[in-house]
């Protein structure tokens, strides 16, 4: 469990074609099992709304199968490498808060987020039952193929 947690700057989360938007920052919820997270609007340079992303900070159960960053790339905006190129911003604010690594898991019929995760760099660990306890259970999901990702040279 985190104590003393505090969320930090992330105006410097912008590449040459994306730029994450705070939404907001949420504090752990210890009842839940949930950890502190960062929600971001995924946006092109022109401040487009593209897409939305997530980053949980910490490991526990819930996010070895939730994963660490969630995802997901408006329809139109689809093919561009948006998820991967987000992911590697959200490394950098994972990274400032210590984490040496992070989970990205996806349903096993999603093979595009499964190549996001490819291409981001992530390591196949396996196919993984849910747990029946886990709202991911309760949305009608029972495996998810888990990635790892080594922060070690993100900047």
């Amino acid at each position: 469990m985190m104590t003393g947690f505090a969320f930090l700057e992330t105006d410097d989360l912008r590449g040459e074609e994306l730029a994450l938007r705070l939404e907001s920052a949420r504090g752990a919820q210890p009842e839940k099992r949930w950890l502190p997270a960062y929600y971001f609007d995924i946006c092109l340079p022109d401040g487009t709304r593209i897409g939305r992303c997530d980053l949980r900070i910490g490991h526990n159960d819930k996010t070895f199968i939730g994963g660490n960053i969630g995802y997901t790339v408006f329809p139109p905006y689809r093919g561009h490498h948006y998820a991967a190129k987000a992911c590697a911003l959200l490394f950098r604010q994972a990274l400032k808060h210590g984490m040496d690594h992070v989970i990205v898991t996806c349903a096993p019929e999603n093979a595009a987020s499964a190549r996001t995760c490819e291409l981001a760099g992530g390591r196949y660990m396996g196919l993984y039952d849910i747990p029946s306890d886990n709202e991911m259970y309760a949305e009608g999901k029972r495996k998810v193929m888990v990635y790892r990702f080594e922060l070690e040279g993100y900047e």
